[in-house]
C-alpha cells in the first residue's frame, strides 16, 4: 500500500508556501493531504506562517505574534519565491497571482479543505511561542465551529494535529479524544528509539533523515501500534525508502512528482 501524499506547506516547490495558490495546486496535483504551520497574530488570529518572523516569506519584517492580522494581510507572501514552475512555459512568463498575496488564515484554509472531500489537513502548532497553550485552545475552538473537533473516529477525521512539542499534543488530547495527533521527531531520544509514544499521540513523525540511518524504526513503531508520518520527502531515493518501509503519510513539497515516483 502506497503512503498518502501530504503537500508540505502546499505544493511549495511550485508556488510560494502557505498561500492559497500552493494549496489549490496541491489539490489539483492529487495530494491526499495538506500540511500547514499555525501561529497566533497579535490580535489572536490563527495564521499559516512557518517562521517566527515574516522576514523570509513576505515583503515585510517583524515577529508574527507582534503583528495584527490587518498588518499581516498587507504583506506580499508570493513574489519573494518564484519556485519551480509547474509547466515549462512558466519559465518564459508568469503573471502575478493574487492568490499568493496576503497572509493565509487557518480559517480560509479550512474552507478549502471542507470543499475538498477526502483531503486531510495536517495542522502543526509551532512552539515555543509567547502565547503558549492558547494556540491549541484557539485551534480546537475553530475546529468546533466547523464541526471538526470531535470526529466519529480518528480514521474519519479530516484534521490531524501535529507538533514537535509533546505538551502541545497532550493539550489537544485534553480538549478532544478523537482528533488524531502526530508527535513530530527531529531526533530519536532513548525513550523514543523503540517506537513507543505517549498515550496522547497517535502517529510518530520522524524526519526522513532519521529513516536514512535507522530504517528499522518504522517497523519498531508499527509493532507498538504506531503508524508513521515522515517529513520532508522530495529526493527519489527517500520516496522509494518510505514506500519500501510502508510509512503511512509522506510529506513532500512536490505532490505530483512524488506521486509519479510512487507509481513507477
Amino acid at each position: 500500500m502506497q503512503p498518502d501524499v501530504v503537500a508540505h506547506r502546499g505544493a511549495s516547490a511550485h508556488r510560494a508556501e502557505h498561500t492559497v495558490a500552493a494549496y489549490a495546486l496541491a489539490i489539483e496535483q492529487g495530494a491526499d493531504g495538506l500540511e500547514c504551520d499555525v501561529r497566533l497574530s497579535r490580535d489572536g488570529h490563527l495564521v499559516c506562517v512557518h517562521d517566527r518572523t515574516v522576514n523570509r516569506t513576505s515583503s515585510g519584517r517583524g515577529v508574527v505574534s507582534t503583528l495584527t492580522l490587518e498588518r499581516l494581510s498587507q504583506l506580499d507572501y508570493g513574489s519573494w519565491y518564484p519556485g519551480m514552475p509547474e509547466h515549462a512555459d512558466d519559465l518564459v512568463l508568469r503573471a502575478p497571482d493574487e492568490s499568493e498575496r496576503g497572509v493565509l488564515t487557518l480559517e480560509s484554509l479550512l474552507e478549502l479543505v471542507k470543499a475538498s472531500p477526502g483531503v486531510k489537513l495536517f495542522v502543526e502548532t509551532k512552539h515555543p511561542v509567547r502565547y503558549g497553550g492558547l494556540v491549541e485552545a484557539k485551534l480546537v475552538a475553530m475546529l468546533r465551529r466547523y464541526g471538526m473537533a470531535r470526529p466519529r473516529s480518528k480514521e474519519d477525521s479530516q484534521i490531524v494535529m501535529m507538533s514537535f512539542s509533546s505538551r502541545a499534543v497532550r493539550r489537544i488530547r485534553g480538549h478532544t479524544d478523537t482528533l488524531p495527533t502526530v508527535l513530530l521527531l527531529a531526533q530519536l531520544s532513548v525513550n523514543r528509539w523503540d517506537g513507543t509514544l505517549p498515550p496522547y499521540a497517535d502517529y510518530t513523525g520522524p524526519g526522513v533523515h532519521l529513516l536514512r540511518v535507522d530504517p528499522e524504526y518504522v517497523e519498531r513503531a508499527r509493532s507498538q501500534g504506531n503508524e508513521t508520518y515522515v517529513w520532508t520527502v522530495d529526493e527519489p531515493a527517500d520516496v522509494a525508502l518510505c514506500a519500501k518501509l510502508g510509512v503511512r503519510f509522506l510529506a513532500t513539497n512536490s505532490p505530483a512528482t512524488t506521486r509519479e515516483l510512487l507509481n513507477r
